[in-house]
């Protein structure tokens, strides 16, 4: 499994002091193997039933695992406003802010249309990511609905306040053009590039300041990669509404795992 053993024991840690403020007396397998099967599960999308027939345990038993461990590590991922003020506290100026589309299986009925993503053309939820300019992941929204455009999900997480509350601005693609809505003496909260029009075609300047801003946002990109190592995002089989907690525990591994 292409993990570090770091990560392996940070996991079995936290799995045991979880154990031991719940009062969980007895487990079918030690923390550190079930810190190893709820791994190879998220990373390398294997499935619950064959890991638990290797095992001497049932699938559920290893389903029930899985979840209890998402659930864990989520509510240890950071909130918008602290990421935020951790960021200035260094002394950064700027974040990176970008959206994906993570792959669901087809529903059928009403359930299908509203996660079709016109924009990929395909079944999904968006997720919206901010990281710093290194591509370390800061911070990952809730997993909506993949027709919602990437303004309305930030403007519902009114992420424009929090990034003026902090002092920073944040540098995003052209998908993200008119989510600032700062007045023309403010500083700008979100700067985007230049969009062509038909008939007003963008001067060099223009283009230069594009190709400028698509050099420093790079990084993002680095960070939804490093995300999308886990392999159980390739095509999430599970209730939509779970992929929020799910995304935001491999926040959290995913970081343990650069770091290291």
């Amino acid at each position: 499994m292409p993990l570090s053993s770091a990560t392996l024991n940070w996991l079995a840690d936290l799995l045991r002091g979880h154990f031991k403020k719940i009062g969980s007396r007895w487990r079918a397998l030690p923390a550190g193997k079930i810190a190893g099967i709820v791994l190879a599960v998220l990373r390398c999308d294997q499935r619950p039933g064959d890991l638990a027939g290797g095992n001497g345990v049932h699938r559920t038993t290893v389903t029930r695992w899985v979840r209890e461990i998402v659930g864990l590590l989520a509510a240890r991922a950071p909130r918008l406003d602290r990421a935020l003020k951790k960021i200035a506290r260094k002394g950064g100026g700027i974040v990176l802010l970008d959206g994906s589309v993570i792959r669901t299986r087809r529903r059928t009925g009403a359930e299908n249309r509203k996660n079709y993503s016109g924009k990929n053309k395909c079944h999904g939820l968006l997720v919206i990511a901010l990281t710093d300019d290194r591509g370390r992941l800061l911070w990952v929204s809730a997993a909506r609905p993949g027709r919602t455009s990437e303004i309305t999900a930030c403007r519902h997480d009114k992420l424009t306040a929090h990034l003026r509350a902090a002092g920073l601005g944040a540098i995003a693609d052209l998908g993200f053009t008119g989510l600032d809505d700062s007045g023309p003496d403010d500083d700008p909260a979100v700067i985007t590039g230049y969009k062509a029009a038909r008939n007003r075609p963008l001067t060099r300047g223009q283009r230069l300041s594009n190709k400028a801003l698509a050099a420093v946002r790079a990084p993002v990109e680095h960070g939804f990669a490093h995300l999308k190592n886990w392999r159980v995002l390739g095509k999430v089989r599970t209730d939509p509404t779970w992929a929020t907690a799910l995304v935001r525990a491999l926040l959290v591994l995913t970081n343990k795992e650069v770091a290291r």
